[in-house]
Order: C-alpha cells, then sequence, then structure tokens
C-alpha cells in the first residue's frame, strides 16, 4: 500500500510537470506631483497634489497558462488596479482591470470575463507625449480617460474601457497585421448605475512591421431605449520611426455625445517622440477637437492645446518623467466663458 501510494504521489508530480503550468505575479508602480490651473473668465484656482498613475495606472495583478498539449493553452489574467497616493481601490472592486479566463493557440486567444475594450487597446498607441496626462489629448480629446482628463470647458465623453461580462477573441499575427473583437453581453458593461448602455461591441485592426505602424479602432455602445442613441467611437491613427525622431498622428470621431444624435466631436493630434540618448527621450504634440453641436450642457466649441514632456530611463523597470500641458477651450455662442487649464507634473514609474 505504502509504494502504490507513494507511486501515485510520483506520477501527480510528473503530471504537474508535464503539464507546465506557470503563474507569474507583476504589477506597475506609477505616481506624480502635479500642479493643475485652471481659469475661467479671468478667474484662475490652482490644485497642487500626489496623484497615481500619469503614464500607467499603478496596478499588480497574476497571469498564467496552462500547456493542453496540441499548441493549446489554458490562459488566465487577474489585474488590479489602485491609487498608489493613497492605497484605495481605482475601479472599485478587487479585480476591476481586467478578470478573465481562456485558450490561445496558433490562432490567437479567447478570453472570457471582464476585459480590456478592443477599441482602448488601439486608442493611445499613437500619441505622443507617452499617453500620459501630459499630452495634448488629455487637454482637448472628448473620448480621452485618465486624471486632470476633463477637456477644457466641458465633460468628457468617457467610452467603456472595459467590458464586463464580455467575449473577447485577439488574432495571431500575420505578417504584422493584428485584430481583436469583443462583444459584452447586456448586463451593464459600463460600471455605472444605469443599464441605459447595456452592450458593447468593439474591434481594432493594426499593423506593425518595420518603422511604420497603424491602428484602427472602432466601438459602438448599444442603447436600449428608444430616445438616446448608441454612443459611437472611431479612432485611426499612426507612427513612423525616422531614426532621429518618431512622427505621430490620429484622428478621431465621438458619434451621438450623450445620445443625442448627430452631436459628435471630431479630434486630432500630431507629434513626435525624439530620442537624445539611449536614456533620455523628448516628446511633443499639439491637438484639436470640436464639437458640433450643444452636448453635455455646453455650447459647441472648438478645444486645443499642446503637451512637451521628457522621459529619462534609470533602468529596465524604472524610469522619471515629466512635462508641462495647455488647453484652451474656445464657445462658440450662449456666452459660455472660454476656459484654459494648465498642467505641470514630475513623476516616477517602477514595474515588477
Amino acid at each position: 500500500m505504502k509504494k502504490s501510494l507513494i507511486a501515485l504521489a510520483v506520477l501527480a508530480g510528473s503530471g504537474a510537470a508535464m503539464a507546465q503550468s506557470s503563474v507569474t505575479i507583476y504589477g506597475v508602480l506609477d505616481t506624480y506631483l502635479a500642479s493643475a490651473r485652471t481659469s475661467v473668465n479671468g478667474t484662475s484656482t490652482t490644485q497642487n497634489k500626489l496623484d497615481s498613475g500619469s503614464v500607467n495606472g499603478s496596478r499588480w495583478g497574476l497571469k498564467g497558462s496552462e500547456d493542453l498539449g496540441g499548441g493549446l493553452k489554458t490562459i488566465f489574467q487577474l489585474e488590479s488596479g489602485f491609487n498608489i497616493d493613497d492605497g484605495t481601490q481605482a475601479q472599485g472592486r478587487l479585480f476591476g482591470r481586467q478578470a478573465w479566463v481562456g485558450f490561445a493557440g496558433d490562432f490567437g486567444a479567447v478570453k472570457l470575463g471582464r476585459n480590456v475594450s478592443p477599441f482602448d487597446d488601439v486608442n493611445g498607441a499613437s500619441d505622443a507625449v507617452f499617453d500620459s496626462n501630459l499630452s495634448a489629448m488629455a487637454r482637448t480629446f472628448r473620448t480621452y480617460n485618465g486624471s486632470y482628463n476633463t477637456p477644457t470647458g466641458g465633460n468628457n465623453t468617457s467610452y467603456a474601457i472595459r467590458l464586463n461580462n464580455s467575449i473577447k477573441f485577439e488574432s495571431a499575427n500575420y505578417s504584422g497585421f493584428t485584430g481583436a473583437v469583443a462583444y459584452s453581453l447586456a448586463e451593464d458593461p459600463r460600471d455605472s448605475s444605469t443599464t441605459v448602455y447595456s452592450s458593447v461591441s468593439a474591434f481594432n485592426l493594426a499593423y506593425a512591421a518595420g518603422p511604420l505602424a497603424v491602428q484602427l479602432g472602432y466601438q459602438t455602445e448599444h442603447s436600449n431605449q428608444v430616445n438616446i442613441y448608441d454612443l459611437k467611437f472611431t479612432r485611426l491613427q499612426g507612427s513612423y520611426d525616422f531614426g532621429v525622431a518618431k512622427a505621430l498622428l490620429s484622428y478621431g470621431k465621438a458619434g451621438n455625445i450623450g445620445g443625442v444624435s448627430g452631436a459628435d466631436a471630431t479630434e486630432w493630434q500630431i507629434g513626435a517622440d525624439v530620442p537624445v540618448s539611449a536614456a533620455l527621450t523628448l516628446s511633443a504634440n499639439y491637438a484639436s477637437s470640436k464639437d458640433n453641436d450643444a452636448v453635455d450642457n455646453t455650447s459647441e466649441a472648438k478645444r486645443t492645446g499642446y503637451g512637451l514632456g521628457a522621459k529619462y530611463t534609470l533602468s529596465k523597470r524604472t524610469f522619471l518623467y515629466g512635462g508641462y500641458s495647455y488647453g484652451k477651450t474656445d464657445f462658440q455662442a450662449n456666452n459660455n466663458p472660454d476656459t484654459t487649464v494648465k498642467l505641470l507634473a514630475v513623476g516616477v514609474q517602477h514595474r515588477f
């Protein structure tokens, strides 16, 4: 009997080894010191604070896989966002950033659970100033998400970044071409108290080879009420690395903002990353967006802004960053006050 038990234990250990299971713990710690100055009709207010997640949201997570044989693997990821400045949860739930399980193989991957939207996967891929809160997109775009992200003079139109109860497919890489598609079931995917937008469908297509990269993203948030229209978001962008500098371009549109038919915003950004040395990169961009109708209790407006930033790499896992951004909103009617926002910030990010 003892020999049989020993044999079973050996076989169990051998099977575990053959399965080649692995679990990795990882994280991002990103904090920055900022001074934001807002001016409305000549009256200015300043807010100084230590905040979390300017370049990337602070987080920790677990991810793993198990080899099932024949090129098929079980995969999973659990990712929890938090605010490093005060230790609170960033998304108000244990694994607010991601929580899914699925399968991967030569075909790509299928993920079931709380997934990042394919639109968000590519939304900032060609944003200069490190796709941070110092980018001009943060000062002007209606569809930008992040701290100090409210475009000057009006509310931002936040798309659903993460999709609850979703099915997501990510393709394999075919000669530089990749794609992803996702659909969330009608169970309040926007993390809000309302179920007006009961489901979300989104996709992206991307190409990256050599110095050229191009991304296309599209997302529809489906309304279940006849008097509220579907929200629609489109982003086309790309970059080209000339060696001495990388040019970055973005063009996008937010449709039916606030659920109002024809209430749209068109937005674009142009920028460049300039590597000064192996450790230091400078970046700058200019961005603009324009509403074509009254939205969120604001009148038709044009927003313009610019961002300047620097990133200094200390090691493979740690870098310093800093910069300045400026945004202005010019209202076209109804005597709404023009508004400006100025942001000065320095920060550090560490990965483990």
